[in-house]
C-alpha cells in the first residue's frame, strides 16, 4: 500500500493511492462507509495504519480504483507527519564512507543524533539557509517511519514495527559542525533543515534492499548514489538498536544515513530520489 498526505480543499489529509492518482481519505470514507481518521499522523497514532493496510490488501485496493482520484501531477503535497514526537538520524552508514569515521569501524555501534519537529518541511517548500551561516549540505536518506510502539525490541518485532519508507533529505550546518563535533544537534536542528516526502510506501512494496537505491541529486544531476543494501546497519537493526535507548512511538522517523552529501547555496534546488518511492525535492532560499 501507498499512502501521502496532500494538500485538499484547504486542508492537509491523508490519501491513498491508486493507478489514477491521489484519493483523499475523506473521499474513502463517503464513498464506501469507512471511519479512518484524516491524516496519516492519526492513522499511525491511533493504530489504524495496519487494519487499513489489511482492509487495502484484503480487497480494498480493487474497490479504491473505482473511486475519483487527483491526477499525480496536480497534487499539492505535504510532508507525511507534522509533530513526530522524535526525529533520529543514524551517521555515516554505508560501508564505502568507513574512512570518514574518523575512528569509528564496521561492527561498532550507529552514531545517533536528533532533530526536532520544526526542522519539518514538504515536497516543494523552501530550504532556508541560515544568515549566519557559511556552508550547508543536504543529504538524500531513506527514511523509516514506525508505525508501531517499539522498546527493547529483537530485529524481527522491529520490522513488524515499521509502518513503511519515506523519501528525506537531511541539511547539515557544516561550519559549525567542522568547528566542533560536539555541536551536532545545534548544526542538525535549523528550521527547514529536515525535508520529509509525501509519500509511505508499506515494506511489502518496497524493492528488496539490493535493488533500493538512494541518490543525492543537485541542480538535475546526481552527486552520490549507493544501495540499501551496502548499509553498515539495515533499517530492521537501526529500529531495534534505537529502540534499546528509548521507546519508539507510531509516526517517529528515522533517517536511516545518506551515501553523500552535497553544498548548497541560494538558488539551487536539491533532491532525494529512491527507486520505488516518489522523489523529494526543495529549492534553497
Amino acid at each position: 500500500m501507498k499512502a501521502a498526505s496532500i494538500r485538499w480543499n484547504g486542508t492537509e489529509t491523508a490519501a491513498l493511492e491508486s493507478a489514477a492518482g491521489f484519493v483523499p481519505i475523506r473521499t474513502v470514507n463517503e464513498r464506501l462507509g469507512g471511519a479512518w481518521s484524516l491524516t496519516a499522523e492519526e492513522w499511525l497514532q491511533r493504530g489504524e495504519w495496519d487494519r487499513l493496510r489489511d482492509w487495502y490488501q484484503q480487497g480494498g485496493a480493487d474497490r479504491l480504483a473505482e473511486l475519483p482520484a487527483i491526477p499525480i501531477e496536480e497534487a499539492d503535497l505535504a510532508p507525511l507527519v507534522r509533530r513526530p514526537r522524535k526525529i533520529i538520524g543514524v551517521g555515516m552508514n554505508y560501508r564505502e564512507k568507513l574512512e570518514e569515521l574518523r575512528g569509528n569501524r564496521e561492527g561498532a555501534d550507529p552514531v545517533l543524533f536528533a532533530k526536532p519537529d520544526t526542522s519539518l518541511v514538504g515536497p516543494g517548500d523552501p530550504i532556508r539557509l541560515p544568515k549566519q551561516e557559511s556552508r550547508v549540505t543536504a543529504e538524500a536518506e531513506l527514511a523509516v517511519v514506525i508505525g508501531a510502539a517499539c522498546k527493547d525490541a529483537d530485529e524481527a518485532e522491529a520490522e513488524r514495527a515499521i509502518a513503511g519508507y519515506a523519501a528525506s533529505l537531511d541539511m547539515t550546518a557544516a561550519d559549525i559542525l567542522a568547528d566542533n563535533p560536539r555541536y551536532m544537534y545545534r548544526a542538525k536542528s535549523f528550521d527547514t533543515f529536515c525535508g520529509l516526502g509525501s509519500q509511505l510506501v508499506t515494506p511489502d512494496e518496497a524493492p528488496a534492499p539490493e535493488e533500493l537505491f538512494v541518490e543525492t541529486w543537485l541542480n538535475g544531476t546526481v552527486a552520490h548514489r549507493n544501495s540499501v543494501s551496502k548499509m553498515l546497519y539495515p533499517p530492521s537493526y537501526i529500529v531495534s538498536f534505537v529502540s534499546r535507548v528509548m521507546t519508539l512511538l507510531p509516526g517517529d522517523v528515522i533517517l536511516t544515513g545518506t551515501p553523500g552529501s552535497v553544498p548548497i547555496s541560494r538558488g539551487d534546488t536539491v533532491e532525494c530520489r529512491i527507486v520505488g518511492l516518489r522523489s523529494l525535492s526543495h529549492p534553497v532560499l
